[in-house]
Order: C-alpha cells, then structure tokens, then sequence
C-alpha cells in the first residue's frame, strides 16, 4: 500500500449523493424528507438513525464511482493496482463503516476506491488500515515471490497494524502475488512495459523498483 491523497469532493455530490441519502436516512426513521420525491415513503425500520443496520442504507455512494475513478485515476486504494474499464469492479468502500456511523454513510470523505474484491475482504474490520493515514515507509515489495511485507524498523504499534491489514486483505494470496508479478515482470522484460505505464496502472511496484535500485538504466 501507498499513501492515498485525498480527492477533492466533486461539484456534484451533494446532490447526487448526500442530500437523496440523508432524505433516506429521515425517512428509515420516520420523519419527513427534506426534498419530495415520487413514489411511496420509505417504511420507517429504527427509531434513531444510529439503529439503521449498515444493509438497510439506499446506496446512493454508487452515483459517485465515475468521480471516485477520476479522482483517484482508477487506482484501487489497496491492491496498488489499474481497475481496468470493463474488466475490473470498483466500488466506494466505506473506511468508517455504514453500521458504525450512520452520519457518514453518504459522506465523499469517507470512501475509498476499491476493487471490489478488497472491498468485500475488508468488510467491516476496523484493524486495516486507512489508505489516507499510510506512510509510505510503512510497506514493502520482495521480488522473488511478490509478497507485500512490513518495511524494517517499523514501530510495534504500526507493525501490528501493517501485518493485520495485510493479513485481513489477503495482499498476498496467489490472486494478487500473480497481479503484482505480471506488471513487474513486463516492466523487467527486454521490451516490457514503460516505467510511465508502470507508474499510471501499479504505482506501489514502480515505487518498489525504484526504491530497490531495479529500475532499468535511464529510467529515473
């Protein structure tokens, strides 16, 4: 994993997100939406916003994909990797789930863009760690057999939470040790992938190949 910078909050957001999903929110609980809209009310489910289950939120977050996949040029925040157009499931992973803060379900602050794969690993689990907290001294690449590991030196309290991330996401299951080795290896070939390539689709193992002197001569 790599730092992610925070995107800025799209134009269009809050009314294709926010205010549609906090009008559903006061309609789970009965009250009166701010904004009328056709068809019948939403059947009041809690008495308080804070015993909605995390299910029962209309998942308005999906109206923001195309703008999270912009913001964050298709990079999926925990594999490192291109979410390829057509081929690859995005999704907008809640880092502050939607059973533990109703308040934050339909907040552009609180998703990350993820492959769906990771998004469903992750789930709920609070121990993996924000990809907008991350320092990028904090994970490493080995290149023999592609295995994402905690970078020497780590103090304990990062290092449990490196190794639980990476435990919890299963970084280094077969399925992505070969995604990391294919990008690697075309770049390493004799007539591989550009470095400008490599950085655009896996920025994590151009950042690798660069940090451990790999990068072929003239590439900086």
């Amino acid at each position: 994993m790599i730092r992610v910078l925070p995107a800025p909050e799209p134009p269009t957001f809050d009314r294709k997100v926010r205010q549609p999903g906090l009008d559903a929110i006061a309609e789970l609980v009965g009250e009166k939406p701010a904004m009328p809209r056709p068809g019948p009310r939403r059947r009041k489910i809690a008495e308080q916003r804070e015993a909605i289950p995390g299910a029962a939120f209309p998942p308005f977050w999906t109206a923001a994909l195309k703008d999270l996949l912009g913001g964050y040029q298709r990079i999926c925040a925990y594999t490192c990797l291109y979410i390829h157009p057509a081929t690859g499931a995005a999704s907008a992973d809640h880092i502050i789930p939607k059973s533990a803060a109703w308040d934050r379900v339909y907040e552009w602050t609180n998703y990350r863009l993820a492959c769906s794969l990771m998004n469903s690993r992750k789930g709920v689990a609070s121990v993996v760690l924000d990809p907008f907290d991350v320092e990028d001294h904090w994970f490493g690449l080995e290149f023999v057999g592609y295995q994402v590991i905690a970078r020497e030196g780590l103090p304990a309290q990062i290092l449990r939470h490196v190794d639980e991330t990476i435990y919890r996401l299963r970084l280094n299951d077969e399925e992505c040790r070969r995604a990391r080795e294919e990008y690697a290896e075309c770049y390493l070939g004799p007539e591989g992938l550009s470095l400008s390539y490599l950085e655009k689709h896996a920025p994590f193992i151009s950042r690798e190949l660069r940090r451990q002197g790999r990068l072929h001569a003239g590439d900086s």
